[in-house]
């Protein structure tokens, strides 16, 4: 299903946001009893990243409505994104979209964990990392090259030679000493590792791409994947079966999900 606002969209709602990909957006996982872990957050951002694309705020009962809708009739797991966008903007007087409308979008979750990835590290860095806004080709393009070189997606690194994040994903490291690592770089503040930073012990540490190679464990984090170990940094390998991976995940899990 996918809603506009309270009602089906159409083709010509989607055209705007297809030709500018001016917006923002969150994907939530909702579980088969519709309860989503970290939904609070979720609905925190778009009401930070609303005042910062739009200079508007975001209705979040609205939006618990909204999701509710898209989740009708939808059986099982499933992840849902709520992007935000104004279908009057236009290229020329991006400006004069001050009326952002709500964009529901439901599609089946894929079981949890999913198997490790491999990732290639590749110098990017996001247009306002900060924000978890529409514009991926750059995200994508750095997939893409990494995913024709072998690997299944690529790590971030920012020309200081920082590590910062994946794909569409952030990352943590186990250290040789069993520390949770997250690294300390311009990134989304993601839901899913704000939860996990929450409820686990862990510092928050510059890590080059060469310190990252060397870790123990390493594993991606976002709220379709929960924890996902990586098998290989470039052409290092790392634990994928280490035991603070297993906790991690089993603390992800036990984590209470909200009610709509």
């Amino acid at each position: 299903m996918t809603l506009l606002n309270e009602q089906p969209a159409t083709a010509a709602d989607l055209l705007p946001l297809a030709l500018t990909s001016y917006g923002h957006f969150t994907s939530m996982r909702a579980d088969a009893d519709r309860r989503i872990r970290g939904l609070s957050l979720h609905l925190e951002r778009l009401a930070r990243d609303s005042e910062t694309v739009f200079g508007t705020t975001v209705d979040p009962a609205r939006v618990r409505r909204l999701v509710a809708t898209a989740l009708d009739g939808t059986p099982g797991p499933c992840v849902v994104r709520v992007t935000h966008y104004d279908p009057a903007v236009n290229l020329a007087r991006p400006a004069d979209a001050t009326t952002p409308q709500l964009l529901v979008t439901a599609r089946p979750a894929a079981d949890l964990p999913p198997p490790p990835l491999t990732a290639q590290t590749i110098t990017y860095e996001r247009d306002l990392p900060q924000v978890k806004h529409c514009g991926l080709f750059g995200a994508l393009h750095a997939r893409r090259t990494a995913q024709l070189n072998g690997f299944d997606d690529a790590l971030f690194t920012g020309t200081d030679g920082l590590v910062s994040e994946g794909g569409t994903w952030n990352i943590g490291f186990i250290d040789t000493d069993n520390t949770i690592v997250w690294p300390q770089a311009p990134v989304l503040p993601g839901v899913t590792m704000a939860l996990l930073q929450e409820h686990t012990a862990h510092t928050v540490a510059p890590v080059t791409a060469e310190q990252a190679r060397g870790m123990t464990a390493a594993f991606a984090t976002n709220t379709s994947i929960g924890v996902r170990a990586l098998a290989a940094i470039d052409d290092h390998p790392l634990d994928t079966a280490h035991p603070a991976l297993t906790a991690l995940r089993d603390t992800y899990l036990k984590i209470p999900g909200e009610d709509l």
